[in-house]
């Protein structure tokens, strides 16, 4: 919708003025003639938010195609204008102190040359706003615009309570128990349920209650999640990771489908086994699934769900086996969901709001993701009789002669158009990911701060701000938290329902925000602009997608983050070079082991904050001056090359823990997080460099003395003196793994400070308790 696209453009036009006015400060001693031009587009650029901001307060019926044109042609000028600065800024980027005088001269006199081509590059940029700005004049009057409340939002505590309800109680007893008694059978015969129904019902709730009630005893059991573009060979060993540890180690090396169907069937073949397989969304999924499952009369059990009736046919041809079709919520039920977010029981909905209350829920024909959402909409609302009039207007205008399913996108389509404008973007973000991704909550802020998704300048603040975001999208129901804190206050997982997540990408497709190759091609905007700006990869398994896909990323100099999932390893053994290319690139995730790849091949690394890949380091590795997040621990290394400590921006760095880590590590000031370090094979220089670094929030650590460490007592009291200063800041340690002689030290060491840490615990060995985790 135009909203979206709006205010998508809204958001990116906000990082590029900000960037305008630190060009014009005393750093950077432009040219004159650069100066003005650097001073016109940042004031165009302001009248042009103005208008932007506008349109995102509008519906798509109150904006004419001319607008929307314009609107999108704005957003492009914005990201190529943001391009041109952040080239700049690398230019005129002086590297590391260590830099000699010659090369500080030669960068001194290719720098003129630079600035010639940029004045040309800005005059140019002068034009094309120049022409959008005039069209946009001839469409809008500009009026005095409302800024977004910067207000810290914290976690609504009813929110986590009310997945936990729509998962655990509303309206399942009975369905729950229907199912169960089709699971049973008097005979050893093989048996299948299939649950269909459409999006939203709460039909993978149903089957995995049903799961969890069944109490018999099977040999095995396992649980996977298709989605709509499913890896067969993820799924597959999937299912082997559940029913057998050994087979799923060996499966490493198996490349094709039939291998594994081989493997997993072979397993089963004597087994009484429990299967769920849920979200399933082809007959050719379902078959190719089924040849791995055997028919071997010894009790098994099959649950299956989908949206689709001719794949639960599918699911129940030729064996005993039975069609299920999930039902809405009855009345009371959807009241009962409904009030649960909204109010702590029934009892405090006010009796003025009983019969309006009761009129929305009508709009929402039962379906819980539908309540959910309009609950989540309600939550951010007085509850007075006259606004909840306005929103069941809204809800009639927007569903009424619907079929179930659109009603549901419609309802969803009101949510987004309820959010703030700082919002939007980041739920668009959400759509890099795959379906039924469960996404890590600091990971989740970390991406959205290195893609300039958050506003402000001190990174801290920024990182508490995008964590009020993310509860406020949790508090209106379109993000789900499926795991929280003890003390209830911190998501640490979440998820996105799938039918939301639909939404999403649509809506960051059609705006051009996000770019996604899911195995048979990459998505296409109905709009001009062929510039990729984001990329999501998923489900390369062929050497000829994987080379068009990196010939796409090579001529992507516009490219701002590529994230990699569930992905053979070929993309990058053999296209890693033209991933680093592009130099306004902030974020490159790649999820897998890649150990045949460095970083010793390309050109710049531009802008990056975010690099999470199974790397190999080299000394190039000192080029990444603007990383604040470095996650290697898919990298299957043996140590890290000394230049990382050059990285004096970096916050977060990540690792396995039998890397070696640098001795040096007391340069790397700014960093709050490390993990996973192996104390007993780290050089005392190192471990007394981990106490120097004052900035240490988060420590992860393994303490396994060797036989030959117990008799150093040098390495001994580095290790005591280190964690004990460490103490006085840490706010949260993890001891993964100790001997009896490593805890014994731990406890020396808690004991030389006073105060307790908020989080510490050990994992395989009893500890002093410093409080909950």
């Amino acid at each position: 919708m135009a909203e979206v696209m709006a205010s998508a453009a809204a958001g990116v036009m906000g990082s590029v003025i900000g960037k305008l006015g630190t060009m014009l400060t005393e750093k950077y001693k432009l040219a004159k003639d650069v100066e003005r031009g650097i001073r016109f587009l940042q004031e165009e650029l302001s009248t042009m938010d103005a208008v932007l901001q506008m349109l995102a307060d509008k519906d798509d019926d109150q904006i004419d195609p001319l607008a929307k044109d314009w609107r999108s042609k704005v957003r492009e000028l914005s990201y190529d204008i943001e391009d041109c600065i952040d080239r700049f800024m690398l230019n005129h980027s002086h590297g590391g102190s260590k830099a000699n005088f010659v090369r500080k001269a030669m960068r001194k006199v290719k720098t003129l040359f630079e600035d010639g081509g940029i004045a040309e590059e800005i005059q140019e940029l002068k034009s094309l706003v120049s022409e959008q700005s005039e069209r946009g004049k001839r469409y809008y009057d500009i009026n005095q615009c409302l800024a977004a409340s910067a207000q810290p939002v914290l976690l609504d505590p009813r929110a986590p309570a009310l997945f936990q309800e729509a998962m655990d109680l509303v309206g399942v007893d009975a369905p729950r128990e229907e199912i169960i008694q089709l699971l049973k059978c008097e005979e050893q015969q093989h048996k299948v349920v299939s649950i269909y129904g459409i999006g939203g019902q709460g039909k993978t709730t149903l089957a995995m209650e049903v799961y969890h009630k069944i109490t018999e005893v099977f040999d095995c059991r396992a649980f996977v999640s298709v989605s709509q573009t499913p890896d067969m060979k993820t799924l597959l060993r999937d299912i082997l990771s559940q029913i057998s540890k050994s087979n799923f180690d060996s499966s490493e090396r198996m490349e094709t489908d039939q291998q594994l169907i081989r493997t997993v069937r072979q397993r089963l073949m004597d087994k009484r086994y429990f299967i769920l397989i849920d979200d399933i969304w082809s007959v050719s999924a379902w078959e190719l699934l089924r040849s791995a499952l055997p028919l071997n009369n010894n009790g098994s059990r099959i649950i299956t769900t989908t949206r689709v009736k001719a794949v639960a046919n599918s699911c129940c041809t030729g064996i005993a086996a039975q069609m299920y079709e999930a039902k809405p919520l009855n009345d009371d039920d959807s009241q009962r969901l409904f009030f649960k977010r909204l109010f702590f029981s029934s009892d405090d909905c006010h009796p003025d709001l009983r019969k309006v209350c009761s009129d929305i829920l009508k709009k929402c024909s039962g379906l819980p993701l539908a309540i959910i959402s309009i609950a989540g909409l309600l939550a951010n609302r007085s509850k007075t009789l006259e606004v909840w009039n306005n929103v069941l207007r809204s809800i009639s205008a927007a569903v009424d002669k619907d079929s179930p399913i659109d009603k549901m996108k419609r309802i969803l389509l009101l949510s987004y158009f309820d959010l703030p404008h700082h919002l939007k973007s980041c739920l668009l973000y959400l759509s890099v990911f795959p379906e039924d991704f469960s996404i890590d909550c600091r990971e989740l802020i970390l991406l959205w701060v290195a893609e300039g998704l958050i506003p402000g300048q001190d990174r801290e603040s920024m990182e508490q701000l995008g964590r009020s975001y993310l509860n406020e999208l949790i508090n209106r129901s379109l993000v789900q938290p499926t795991k929280v804190g003890v003390d209830g206050t911190n998501v640490k997982q979440c998820r996105v329902h799938d039918v939301i997540l639909e939404f999403i990408v649509s809506k960051a497709v059609e705006d051009n925000f996000v770019t996604i190759w899911n195995g048979d091609g990459f998505s296409r905007n109905i709009y001009s602009s062929n510039k990729i700006r984001r990329l999501s990869i998923r489900n390369v398994n062929s050497a000829q997608a994987a080379k068009e896909i990196a010939r796409t990323i090579k001529n992507g100099a516009h490219i701002r983050s590529i994230n990699v999932y569930q992905s053979d390893s070929y993309l990058l053994r053999k296209h890693a070079s033209e991933f680093l290319n592009s130099q306004v690139l902030r974020v490159l995730a790649i999820g897998g082991i890649f150990s045949e790849c460095n970083l010793g091949h390309v050109k710049s690394f531009g802008q990056l904050k975010y690099l999470g890949a199974g790397l190999q380091l080299t000394e190039d590795a000192q080029k990444l001056q603007h990383l604040e997040t470095l996650d290697l621990s898919w990298a299957n290394l043996e140590s890290i090359p000394t230049c990382i400590t050059q990285l004096h921006k970096l916050v977060r760095l990540l690792v396995r823990s039998s890397v070696h880590l640098p001795d040096e590590i007391r340069n790397l000031q700014a960093l709050e997080e490390l993990s996973r370090v192996n104390l007993g094979i780290q050089s005392i220089k190192f471990i007394q460099g981990l106490g120097d670094l004052t900035n240490l929030k988060v420590l992860e650590i393994e303490w396994l003395c060797s036989i030959e460490l117990r008799d150093m007592k040098d390495h001994k009291e580095a290790c005591i003196s280190t964690v004990s200063r460490l103490f006085s800041h840490l706010r949260e340690l993890r001891v993964l793994e100790s001997d009896p002689d490593a805890t014994c030290l731990f406890n020396k060491a808690s004991g030389r400070f006073k105060h307790p840490l908020p989080k510490a615990c050990n994992q395989q060995t009893r500890i002093s308790a410093f409080g909950q985790v």
